[in-house]
């Protein structure tokens, strides 16, 4: 079977695709996984080092940028959907010929399973999957909140099979890594784990950190950086920087950029904070701080209002709202005891929820049922 993702860097999609991929190696060890991807990075590398047959046909710099960043503005902003409109035209000619790219060369493999995980790896999968291959869709985002993804994907809908959804380093080194002296004895450390995606609340984040009473000894650190190739649709590190200033938390502010290790930057936190000011489909960077054992205060929306308990597993609080949200972060960092409590509640319910023997089984009960009517030879 062959998986297929727009990029080679691991960002949360592609770490939740490496997690199933290790699960169905494990419990399927005599299936054949390939990747095919449209760049290099340290998620194809993973994936070879995990034993999957990794090919790369790299995705045009138009088709990267494509995407429905540009487009969220109000429903009846024209320029947004003009946007919208000129950018899918402009991409039209290297959509279709990346299109033909992949489809031949499916068609020279015949994959009985096509396992899709990115939307714009849905739109190209609809058009090159061989009729014979069973094609997943494993599905990330909110697609209605897409303008032109949800057009396409409504339009491409038929030729999906099945579709999966992911809801219903040491203290020392990160501070390093942020450019910032080492923390006083006794100082209790905040991080955002995220992407640099604009709807991951980065904003909030910050002016949380803000409103947090001085005498309280808190150092904030932003863990991430951009990695995605879609134009407007991120935060670059000197815009936050500036934000930070701006607040005045230039000496309790920290940013690390881009780890490869989310879970030793996990570690080293106190309290970890999830921010996404829309609904969040999952929520890999809250299920990874639990499993690690470690406080989280949520975005209570979308699919980690799935994963977590208030004020047992984790703290939740409005998305958006700053105030609120320095509110749960001094609660949690006035009381080792409560950091000590739900971080163990946290951790239980991961491993009962989120080990890989339950994920092998789930997954492959759906490519056994779409494998028993495929038609390849």
């Amino acid at each position: 079977m062959f998986y297929l993702n727009p990029g080679g860097n691991l960002g949360g999609a592609e770490r939740a695709l490496f997690d199933l991929m290790c699960a169905v190696r494990h419990g399927r060890p005599d299936w054949k996984l390939e990747l095919l991807a449209g760049s290099g990075g340290d998620f194809t590398a993973a994936a070879h080092e995990l034993g999957i047959g990794v090919h790369i046909i790299p995705l045009p710099a138009s088709l990267s940028r494509l995407g429905d960043a540009g487009a969220g503005g109000p429903a009846g902003d024209a320029v947004s959907k003009l946007s919208v409109v000129t950018a899918l035209g402009l991409s039209a000619p290297q959509l279709t010929f990346y299109g033909w790219k992949l489809r031949r060369f499916l068609s020279e493999r015949e994959p009985d399973l096509v396992h899709s995980n990115g939307l714009k790896t849905h739109v190209l999968s609809a058009i090159a999957a061989p009729p014979c291959s069973k094609l997943i869709w494993h599905v990330h985002d909110y697609v209605g909140a897409r303008p032109l993804m949800s057009r396409l994907i409504r339009f491409l809908a038929a030729r999906c099979d099945a579709a999966i959804a992911n809801s219903q380093s040491v203290a020392c080194d990160l501070d390093a890594l942020s450019g910032l002296p080492p923390a006083p004895e006794g100082t209790v450390r905040v991080g955002l784990i995220a992407t640099m995606a604009r709807w991951k609340g980065h904003e909030t984040f910050l002016q949380a950190l803000s409103m947090v009473p001085g005498e309280h000894p808190i150092r904030g650190y932003v863990i991430g950086g951009p990695i995605y190739a879609t134009a407007g649709s991120q935060y670059s590190l000197d815009e936050l920087r500036k934000l930070a200033s701006g607040l005045n938390l230039d000496s309790t502010a920290g940013f690390t950029g881009y780890v490869d290790d989310p879970a030793s930057a996990i570690r080293a936190l106190d309290i970890v904070v999830h921010a996404s000011t829309q609904p969040e489909p999952f929520g890999l960077a809250v299920a990874e701080a639990m499993a690690c054992g470690k406080p989280v205060v949520v975005s209570n929306t979308g699919g980690v209002s799935e994963i977590i308990a208030d004020n047992e597993t984790a703290l939740a609080y409005a998305p958006g709202d700053a105030m609120a949200l320095a509110d749960r972060v001094l609660k949690l960092a006035r009381n080792r005891n409560l950091r000590r409590e739900i971080g163990k509640a946290a951790r239980s319910s991961a491993e009962r929820r989120f080990e890989r023997t339950r994920l092998s089984s789930e997954i492959s009960t759906v490519y056994d049922s779409l494998m028993a009517t495929s038609h390849c030879s």
